[in-house]
């Protein structure tokens, strides 16, 4: 709840006239609590997790060549009502996992010092804010998730729930059993709380670590996404390969980038089936079809 009674009140406050931004988070924010303002984490999740893999849902259904030559695993194909169950399984996790792992976090995040009130952070201060958390949460990431394979049981038990879908799909981001939610959770909170930040940038930094991970659970490698300009970004198929090798992978654990993979060694098998996977992709470009007897990787 912020300490303004009107917006008048925040300006003297200020020294200056509020921002729009700021002018809009003020009517927004004013009567409501940090708690709930907090909150809006879970609703954003969902929302966005609903929305942002509808085009590539539309994608997979249609099947058509322009699209299919970009199609990782081109052998493997899903039904809307697999990919509605995949949908239903995550948001059952969100409502039991991720909502009370919320409740019980917001006094850290109260601690720690997530702020709500005016100003709002500069657009260079977030860009900045966000940069670090991307890199601290995929260097965590990286041993978290290098952990559970590392680990029978935590393979077995925990992890392989993830791994159920060998060609992912941008539903099957998030899905993961509700231990592996908290594990891998604690990589994506550890940013914010080495670097304590704005609510407004707390609540974007989720919105974007969510669209990435769906993004490279996709199954699709298209050469005019944005994050292609991105340094050492991995994409979906970094990440595809790693699923397709399922637990037996010792290669590509990291979350986001390709820098903890590369200097711990633990690349080899991705970057030569990556040469594989681009010779097929221009063959199919030449042939201007799609083969879909085999998939684009072959086993480690």
């Amino acid at each position: 709840m912020l300490p303004f009674e009107s917006i008048e009140e925040a300006s003297m406050s200020l020294g200056r006239n509020l921002t729009f931004g700021e002018t809009l988070w003020f009517n927004y924010t004013a009567d409501k609590s940090d708690f709930y303002l907090y909150c809006h984490n879970t609703i954003f999740l969902i929302i966005f997790y609903s929305l942002v893999p509808l085009p590539m849902v539309m994608i997979e259904l249609l099947r058509s060549k322009k699209f299919e030559i970009y199609k990782i695993q081109p052998k493997t194909t899903l039904t809307l009502s697999e990919m509605m169950e995949c949908y239903r399984k995550v948001l059952m996790t969100f409502v039991f996992a991720v909502g009370p792992l919320q409740l019980f976090s917001y006094p850290i995040i109260e601690w720690v010092g997530i702020r709500t009130s005016l100003p709002l952070p500069s657009a260079s201060e977030v860009f900045w804010q966000l940069v670090v958390y991307f890199v601290v949460e995929d260097y965590a990431n990286y041993w978290l998730h290098r952990m559970l394979h590392h680990y029978k049981w935590g393979y077995d038990k925990i992890h392989s729930v993830h791994h159920e879908y060998v060609a992912p799909i941008s539903f099957a981001a998030p899905y993961a059993h509700w231990a592996e939610i908290i594990i891998l959770g604690l990589a994506s909170f550890l940013g914010p709380l080495l670097v304590p930040c704005h609510m407004f940038t707390f609540l974007l930094w989720f919105v974007l670590r969510q669209i990435e991970a769906i993004e490279t659970h996709s199954g699709y490698e298209f050469p005019w996404s944005p994050s292609k300009y991105i340094p050492f970004y991995g994409g979906a198929i970094y990440h595809d390969y790693h699923h397709f090798v399922g637990e037996s992978c010792h290669s590509n654990f990291a979350s986001v980038f390709t820098y903890c993979d590369y200097i711990y060694g633990t690349d080899k098998g991705f970057r030569y089936q990556k040469e594989v996977f681009e010779k097929r992709r221009e063959k199919l470009r030449m042939e201007e079809k799609v083969n879909g007897s085999a998939p684009l990787f072959k086993s480690e």
